[in-house]
Parts: structure tokens; sequence; C-alpha cells
């Protein structure tokens, strides 16, 4: 039998006295945001390395000595699995100097050389061996090793802080509680990773977490129109923290919906995992999508497709339902990238200078505030809105 998700004690996320959108109204947004180059800079330091990322899923790195190489935003890091089955990670960079230790990802390794001098790492970054170790000074090399990120497993996934240890604080803080209890629903850590997709895009990192952080542009782009896109008035914004999360019905479920109030049965449920991910969860399976910077106008955007497990004999048709959506969604993915090129034709234009954003651009508007917040060297939180009152933005149809 499939796992299905329901919403339990979860708080309702829509009906009665559950506002459309929070107090954040219609505001404006800076280009620049997208395509100053001092201003990425700052963003690598002081938000991109000092927040809780996902790196990879925890069966990428399932045995002892299994390793992950993750790249983005100028730093490269590797992720061990230890043989008491926690994880270590530390910045794949040889002490000696500065090349990359460990090539790629791979399996049951005992340690790691650099090739370009043989200079030896355990498994969890310390020096281990230097050849002709005579002829240095030996304080420079007592106790030496790569320095290490933070690492935690919660989701399934294996996220790390880049700048280290007890900077970002406990994984489990960091993500608001609402927003953590409602994506727990779905216990992406009991499926499966499927497929990942990747494309190199030529447009900032926020570009891609705007996209998938508002239905707004459903109608034009993916063709969404007549119920469905009346249905989908009756969609609700949430902002948490550093978070966001919304809720579209499915198409013609919205009478169950509002009877029964389980959003995870009968809607898509959006939750943006500030800075760089952004999962999309349904009753049958869950894409999570992740934007990896590489320049200010030069990202990786991965597409990752989780599903149940589930054997083919047991349920054929749960599988093929979820195959076909799938490849629904891949091909609306599809649709965004593409877009995505007539955003970077227009990026360093002199008469793009401001982005309109509508109230239903809500969780946009929170993103933007919150890395504003970090880069004044704030923590993010605390920024939202005081919650509307009972019935106030509530959804019209």
């Amino acid at each position: 039998m499939v796992f299905q998700p329901t919403r339990g004690n979860l708080p309702a996320r829509f009906g009665p006295g559950v506002p459309g959108v929070p107090a954040i109204g219609p505001t404006t947004l800076d280009a620049e945001v997208y395509r100053d180059p001092e201003r990425y800079e700052q963003e690598r330091i002081k938000v991109l390395n000092r927040s809780w990322q996902i790196i990879c899923r925890s069966e990428q790195v399932a045995e002892p000595g299994d390793h992950h190489v993750w790249e983005g935003h100028g730093e490269s890091i590797v992720i061990t699995r230890r043989e008491d089955g926690g994880l270590d990670g530390f910045h794949n960079v040889c002490a000696h100097r500065g090349a990359r230790i460990v090539a790629e990802s791979g399996t049951k390794a005992r340690r790691f050389t650099c090739k370009w001098h043989n200079w030896a790492y355990d498994t969890e970054g310390r020096v281990t061996g230097v050849p002709d170790r005579p002829d240095f000074d030996a304080t420079m090399l007592a106790g030496l090793c790569s320095p290490a990120v933070d690492v935690d497993e919660w989701g399934g996934w294996v996220w790390a802080v880049l700048a280290g240890p007890g900077v970002a604080g406990p994984l489990k803080d960091w993500i608001a509680p609402e927003v953590r209890d409602d994506l727990a629903a779905f216990r992406m850590e009991d499926m499966k990773l499927v497929e990942k997709v990747e494309w190199e895009v030529d447009v900032n990192w926020k570009v891609a977490i705007d996209a998938f952080s508002e239905y707004y542009h459903a109608q034009a782009l993916h063709g969404m129109g007549g119920k469905e896109a009346k249905d989908a008035r009756h969609s609700t914004m949430h902002v948490h923290g550093r978070n966001g999360m919304y809720f579209v019905p499915f198409l013609g479920v919205l009478e169950d919906l509002l009877r029964t109030l389980d959003h995870t049965r009968y809607a898509i449920c959006n939750y943006q995992l500030f800075p760089t991910a952004v999962a999309n969860c349904q009753a049958l399976h869950t894409q999570v999508f992740r934007a990896v910077p590489l320049g200010v106008t030069k990202t990786r955007f991965e597409a990752w497709e989780l599903r149940y497990e589930t054997d083919e004999n047991d349920d054929p048709e749960y599988l093929r339902q979820v195959d076909f959506f799938w490849e629904i969604y891949k091909a609306v993915v599809q649709q965004d990238i593409d877009e995505w090129t007539d955003v970077a034709a227009t990026t360093h234009s002199s008469a793009y200078r401001t982005n309109i954003l509508s109230k239903r651009e809500c969780i946009i508007a929170h993103f933007h505030r919150v890395i504003e917040d970090m880069l004044a060297g704030g923590d993010g939180l605390g920024l939202e809105p005081a919650p509307a009152e009972d019935g106030a933005d509530a959804p019209t149809g």
C-alpha cells in the first residue's frame, strides 16, 4: 500500500478565517538585486554560506565511505558517511596549494588523495599523509585539516552550512516550525529519488526561486485556463520565519477541499526552503527544485523527482500515474526554463529598473526582505507581517 499523506492535526490552510495572503501588499523590487556583481559576492558570504542548504539525498551517501562532491557559488565541499552512520563534511580544498582533493562522488572511500602532490586526507578532512614531510615546518602541519562544514539530515536530505559548524544554529530551528511540520506530512524521508534533471541558465539564482514562489504565471506561461484558473483564485499564501508556502487547489476538487480542508490530498503544496530550494508536494509524489548559483547571472537549476516506495506488482497504477505526471511536470518546468531566456535577454537593459509585485507575489517580497536583512547582518527572522484579522484578504472565486 502506497503511503497517503493527510493533514492530521496541521492547521487549516483553506476555509473560513484563513487569510488568502499575508499583509505584505503590493510592492516593488529594484532590478539591481539580480545583476549587481558586488551584491552577489556579498550574498555568497553573508547569505548562501551562512544558511542551511540542501546538498543531496541521504540515499546518495548511504554506506560508510560513500561521499558526495557538491559545487556551487565558488565553493566545493565533500560530504562523507562515517562508520557510525553519521555524516562529516569539509571544504574540498587541499591545504597544500589549494587544488581540489576529490574530483567526483563515489563509494566506500577510506581516504582521499590530492593527485597534484599526493597529500592524503581521511574521510573527515584531516591531513594524514604528506610526502617528504621533513621538508616542511612541522608546526604548520600539526593538526592540519580542511575546514569543516556543518552537516545534518532531515526529510531524507543532507543539508550543510558552508561557513562552518554553529554559524546557522541547528537545522531543526532553521526552517520555520509551521513550514517544517506541514512539509513533514509528506514524509520525504520515505521517498526515493527517481530522476534528477539539470539545466544551466543565464539568470541570477533568485530569478529561479522567485519563479517557483508564485502561481501568478501559470495562466499565461503554462496555459492554465477556465475552471482551473478560477479555482486557483482560492489559493492561499503564507510566510513564516525565513520561509514561504502556498497552496493551490487541484482542478475539480475545490468542493472536496473546502469540505475536508485536507490540503495534503487536494492541493499542490509549495514550500520555499530558504535560501535555494523549493519543495513542490502532492499526494502522489514530490518535486524539489534547487537553484545553485554559479555567478551573478549564471545558475544551475535542478529538479528532483521523489516518489513513495512500492513494488510494481503491488501497485502498478500508482507507478503509471506518477510516471505520467512527472513527464508533464518536466514539460512545465521546461517552459519556465525557456522563459528565463527572455529574462536573461534584458537583465542589463537600461530600461529594466524595477519589478512590480502584486499582493499575491508576497512570498517573493518576503524572500528578498530576508536576504536584505542578512546582508545587513541580521538573521532574517522577525520580518513577517502581523497576522491579518480573520477573513481579511480571504480567497475570492
